[in-house]
């Protein structure tokens, strides 16, 4: 589809102990998609697959229509990839990195570069293990944007990050895909940020995707509830997962649910509710089985 910046299609892939089962999501073009779930879920799997750094044991992954195999030169020139583990050469400086990058790919700018050089006050010529965890953060975030990608894969982008820096970046990120052209395809463990930013939610749990949904369709679908115990009254299993004290529980619950539990409390889920009752709900069901 042409609107279409990224779509994954039944991909799967398999390491010792842990497998990726048939996952399929899509990013829309000038749109923002928050990708979460707890550490070992396979985000950052799933990115690497797309910039196919390994290949794949099945399905498959379209890159603005292109297949991302076969059109991988021609891709990678159009998308940016910052990670949070260090993807750069820490022995070398940053303006070292920028005269790489300028050769490589074609749409580099580099004022725009030095605008976030500027920004975020990075140095040019200092060797790059001296620079802080958050630091080569921004130094990776400049040199990704730099490129002028269609596509932004920013896998904890948020790590290291400062306060004022974090706030900056949503900021860009929202100017980024103003245009209806460009996307984002962001990772982070910090929900909150997401709840600000995002436009679509893919969860994620145990390399199985669990929602892939606009972010206010996903907040109108459940409920988190309150209640005594006594509210239960042997209806956990419909719950999608719960959190219980010895007299009162929290728990989240589909909205068309709700009839079941009179007499709760019922709030409007966070982006952290849903993540952490639908893990705290699959561990529990697992125990179970």
């Amino acid at each position: 589809m042409d609107n279409m910046a990224l779509e994954i299609s039944n991909l799967s892939k398999k390491f010792d102990g842990f497998s990726l089962s048939n996952i399929s999501f899509k990013v829309e073009k000038g749109s923002i998609m928050g990708f979460i779930g707890e550490n070992g879920a396979g985000k950052t799997t799933t990115m690497k697959l797309i910039l196919n750094a390994f290949e794949r044991d099945g399905g498959e992954i379209k890159v603005f229509g292109l297949d991302n195999i076969q059109n991988e030169r021609e891709i990678k020139q159009r998308i940016g990839y910052a990670a949070d583990e260090d993807c750069l050469c820490i022995g070398s400086t940053l303006g070292a990195h920028a005269k790489a990058y300028a050769k490589i790919f074609k749409n580099w700018d580099e004022e725009l570069f030095k605008k976030y050089v500027e920004l975020w006050d990075l140095p040019l010529k200092k060797k790059l293990t001296d620079f802080s965890k958050g630091m080569k953060m921004k130094a990776m975030l400049a040199l990704a944007f730099a490129r002028r990608p269609e596509l932004l894969l920013l896998d904890e982008p948020a790590a290291g990050l400062d306060p004022v820096a974090r706030i900056e970046l949503l900021d860009i990120l929202r100017d980024f895909v103003a245009d209806g052209e460009r996307s984002v395809l962001i990772s982070s463990h910090i929900t909150s940020d997401l709840d600000k930013a995002a436009d679509y939610i893919t969860l994620i749990i145990d390399g199985e995707i669990a929602e892939s949904e606009p972010l206010d369709i996903l907040e109108e679908k459940y409920a988190l509830i309150s209640g005594s115990i006594d509210d239960l009254r042997g209806k956990e299993y419909e719950l999608v997962g719960v959190r219980k004290g010895e007299m009162t529980f929290d728990a989240l619950v589909l909205r068309e649910k709700l009839k079941l539990f009179p007499g709760v409390a019922v709030h409007t889920p966070n982006l952290e509710n849903i993540l952490t009752f639908s893990i705290w709900g699959r561990r529990e069901r697992r125990r179970k089985a």
